[in-house]
């Protein structure tokens, strides 16, 4: 039954993908983020549902040309680009060419698609649909998530669809976490009572199934977000009793087993898994200091850790986005990563600066801010996770460039907050509006 209405879905999208180049942007989203097809049973599980998504959106913009607008040059977009042609380099002197190139064809069709989507994604109605999508495919996958942590009272793991980047329970917690600002800002996002109802309950259940994959790397993030939300927030008060509530209702919820798994961070040291963390820390540091390209994106194997961790034995992941960069494309790669990251930061900082205080532009104020609450989740939960290449951090960067973008086409003047009007601003040439308006 999954399959069929998988495949069925994907059909009926994809006449409106040959007539409108970002319809095929959103599927591919939706395949790429959710993996729907690997929740299936049968013959869609291994359907290349991707592949035909990103046939289908080349395809279109070939029919629509005029459909498509350019990237914005910004340092973001150039870092970006600098570090997808940075990973080709790392992959041509790999230790392990073979394997490496495999994982970089992988990689490269999704940072591939991620920038086509910045091309194809243009009105206000394109970019909302977009949040929409790669939002609800990991809130989805909330719910399912969060009603199977309630039902086992907290003593089961949760993991993510198979065979997809966020299959292992530290990889789906994370986007959980990456995910819930997010679903939490589509709530102001609509008008109707149930359909806010239910994003709220997508972005709640997200919030107990990150702790029923028992992360300890999510629950660290998910901390440090809620943080940095209270600290931005203008409602401190409300906003704090709600945070301690609900954070009190979920630790009493939990089982004893969570609760002692959670305490071995203060005992890292008496934890085997993460000593094994530790251990490929080391080894991804050792290998870039003995080669400065990095080892490509096969380094996981026992002659490296032979040779460079402290445990030759101890075979892990890097289990860190950070180390995993260091390790496979050296520190030149990690360098750029990092600076992608900040300026990720930065665009959405600007972004937020030149739409505050406008109402009407309160959907990209509000997603702003977001942005940065899910960013500083991904940076916390990511120094124990590997997931540098997962598209959903990367979507919330091409949100960002599509707002700014907009910003630059269609804004006529920004009022502050303090209510001094800004010079307007120079409005170019106004696009056409597929499938929607402003």
């Amino acid at each position: 039954m999954r399959d069929l209405l998988i495949v069925a879905i994907f059909a009926w999208l994809t006449p409106a993908a040959l007539k409108r180049p970002y319809v095929g942007a959103l599927l591919w989203a939706w395949i790429s983020v959710m993996n729907p097809h690997r929740l299936a049973y049968g013959f869609a599980f291994d359907l290349q549902l991707g592949l035909a998504a990103a046939a289908l959106t080349l395809l279109s913009m070939l029919m629509h040309r005029d459909q498509v607008r350019s990237i914005p040059k910004l340092p973001v977009v150039k870092i970006w680009g600098a570090f997808c042609l940075w990973m080709v380099v790392t992959t041509i002197v790999a230790l392990y060419p073979e394997d490496s190139q495999e994982m970089l064809g992988k990689v490269a069709k999704i940072m591939f698609m991620l920038f086509m989507t910045i091309i194809v994604v243009v009105e206000k109605r394109q970019i909302q649909l977009l949040i929409w999508v790669y939002a609800m495919s990991i809130g989805l996958l909330g719910v399912k998530s969060g009603l199977y942590t309630l039902s086992g009272g907290g003593g089961g793991r949760v993991w993510g669809p198979p065979g997809s980047f966020i299959y292992g329970n530290n990889e789906i917690g994370l986007a959980f976490v990456v995910s819930i600002p997010i679903l939490y800002y589509l709530t102001f996002q609509t008008q109707n009572r149930w359909l806010k109802l239910f994003t709220f309950g997508c972005a709640a259940a997200s919030a107990l199934a990150t702790f029923g994959t028992q992360s300890r790397g999510a629950f660290l993030a998910i901390g440090s977000m809620a943080a940095f939300l209270w600290l931005k927030s203008d409602r401190k008060l409300p906003l704090g009793i709600l945070l301690v509530f609900a954070g009190f209702a979920i630790l009493a919820f939990m089982p004893d087993s969570w609760h002692n798994r959670m305490d071995t961070i203060k005992t890292y040291d008496q934890d085997a898994s993460a000593m094994g963390r530790i251990n490929a820390w080391w080894m991804a540091f050792n290998l870039a200091t003995d080669h400065w390209l990095g080892g490509g994106f096969a380094i996981y194997k026992g002659s490296l850790f032979a040779r460079y961790a402290p445990n030759p034995e101890d075979i892990h992941a890097a289990h860190s986005i950070y180390f995993q960069v260091l390790g496979e494309h050296g520190f030149i790669g990690l360098a750029l990563y990092l600076l992608f990251g900040v300026f990720s930061w930065r665009l959405a900082s600007t972004v937020h600066k030149r739409a505050n205080g406008n109402p009407d532009l309160d959907w990209i104020t509000r997603f702003a801010l977001m942005a940065k609450v899910s960013i500083i989740g991904f940076a916390v939960g990511g120094a124990f996770l590997s997931l540098a290449y997962f598209d959903l951090p990367y979507y919330l960067t091409v949100t960002l460039l599509a707002m700014y973008r907009w910003l630059d086409l269609h804004q006529a003047s920004v009022v502050p907050a303090r209510g001094r009007a800004m010079p307007a601003m120079r409005v170019r040439r106004k696009l056409p509006q597929p499938g929607g308006g402003r």
